[in-house]
């Protein structure tokens, strides 16, 4: 398990709320940890090995040649890790990429970027589908798919080069698109996500351990979908471009328009037989790390209420939301009495303007969140799982209605820069990689009428 600790902890800790909220981030982000999700969900008894989700599944693992795994994403490595731990003797190889590394002793890990692709990334992914090609017909194979996959498993599809799929990425997280637009594009521009690593491993069995960073865990847009069928098309993917005015290199359109005239093969879908073997579990997801930071508040003694799992939408807007219900909460006790914790998961997005500074949705709800306090007693914290708001170094932030000078923080807003006034103010959340990857987490602490 990745050592989670917050940096300059006591500098961003400025009042017992902002502890509570911290606390409740972290306790979190440690349930979602891959070494505690497979501890809950996975075991190996006498050579059977037993998912528990919300059914049980079990596999003879004396039935098959090799057990190997086989994945990407940020928390990759850490799944491995603990799937050797796991299935000790009976795990015989497997290779993942990831740009938050672990030690492992049989499973190859391979360094990645995030949530730009890179070389890296591009080298790894083909020794993971040089691996799944060599898998038999008598083989297990454990795909570990976690968030970020989508960057991390870089494989430019036929025709395409990794400079097209850095500008198609850069341009889909700068426009506001949700995550299935944006994914619906990566899956046609990829030789590995949309179904295409379950076709590579086919005939093999494959058994897909998920952790969901996607609201409603769509199973097709989660890593971009690499090991599951793909109702999203080509024309698809060309609505997405064209909705959102793009300028990408043209040999994504004329890769896209060929796929939309049938003069490429579509992602596999549910009827393709690549999938008759094929078995997918979530282990864990954002509400995992809700009702963990719904635990953190009530040892605390606080008054939790989870708002919703999937929030989403602009941060900035977003944020004003929170705080109403906080200021109505401190108000008149609706619709739960302080001492209370707000908490909601999801994924909001910033729509960058021209000439952005930095920072990250999570920083940038935080932000408009404290611009919108008059109310000291009232905290408002939010970070990404993954320990990487946007392309920053930083988690999330955490502020109270006092923490940020008004018109300096109404220009960062402005300009798309909340890390700037955030970090000035002391009030940035570093944690590093964190090892997992389950979307955004918030808590809005609320302290009582005097």
């Amino acid at each position: 398990m990745t050592d989670l600790r917050c940096h300059r902890r006591d500098a961003i800790c400025q009042s017992a709320a902002h502890e509570v909220a911290l606390e409740c981030l972290l306790a979190g982000i440690r349930a979602a940890q891959p070494s505690a999700r497979v501890a809950e969900t996975l075991s190996v008894n006498d050579g059977t090995l037993t998912v528990e989700t919300d059914e049980v599944s079990e596999y003879d693992l004396e039935a098959y040649d090799d057990v190997v795994v086989l994945g990407g994403g940020n928390a990759a490595a850490q799944f491995a890790s603990a799937l050797e731990d796991e299935l000790g003797e009976w795990l015989t190889g497997g290779v993942v990429v990831t740009d938050d590394p672990a030690e492992t002793s049989i499973v190859n890990v391979h360094a990645g970027d995030h949530p730009i692709p890179s070389d890296d990334g591009v080298a790894g992914t083909e020794r993971v589908l040089k691996a799944a090609d060599a898998c038999g017909e008598d083989d297990l194979v454990l795909a570990t798919i976690t968030g970020g996959g989508s960057a991390l498993l870089a494989a430019p599809a036929p025709g395409l080069a990794l400079l097209d799929l850095q500008a198609v990425t850069n341009e889909l997280l700068a426009c506001g698109a949700t995550i299935d637009e944006i994914n619906a594009v990566r899956k046609h521009c990829s030789a590995i996500k949309g179904g295409h690593l379950a076709r590579a491993v086919a005939p093999a069995s494959l058994v897909t351990l998920v952790l969901s960073d996607v609201v409603g865990d769509n199973l097709s847009v989660i890593a971009s979908g690499p090991t599951v069928p793909d109702d999203s098309t080509y024309r698809d993917a060309l609505g997405v471009l064209e909705r959102y005015d793009l300028s990408v290199p043209q040999a994504v359109w004329d890769h896209l328009e060929a796929g939309a005239n049938d003069e490429r093969p579509e992602t596999p879908t549910a009827t393709d037989p690549v999938f008759d073997r094929t078995h997918t579990h979530v282990l864990g997801n954002g509400r995992t790390a809700l009702e963990a930071a719904r635990e953190s508040a009530l040892e605390a003694g606080y008054e939790p209420l989870i708002l919703a799992s999937g929030v989403r939408g602009e941060a900035r807007e977003a944020a004003l939301t929170h705080v109403a219900i906080a200021e109505e909460c401190r108000k008149t006790g609706l619709p739960v009495t302080p001492p209370a914790v707000l908490l909601s998961g999801g994924e909001t997005t910033v729509t960058l303007g021209d000439d952005p500074g930095a920072g990250g949705p999570n920083q940038e709800f935080v932000l408009s969140g404290a611009l919108a306090l008059e109310d000291e007693e009232i905290v408002v914290s939010s970070v990404d799982t993954d320990g990487i708001d946007g392309a920053t170094d930083v988690a999330g932030a955490i502020a109270d209605g006092s923490t940020i000078p008004e018109q300096a923080g109404r220009d960062a807003l402005e300009r798309n820069d909340a890390l700037s006034v955030l970090e000035e103010a002391s009030a940035v959340i570093r944690t590093g990689p964190s090892g997992t990857n389950v979307n955004d987490l918030r808590a809005i602490v609320v302290e009582p009428s005097e």
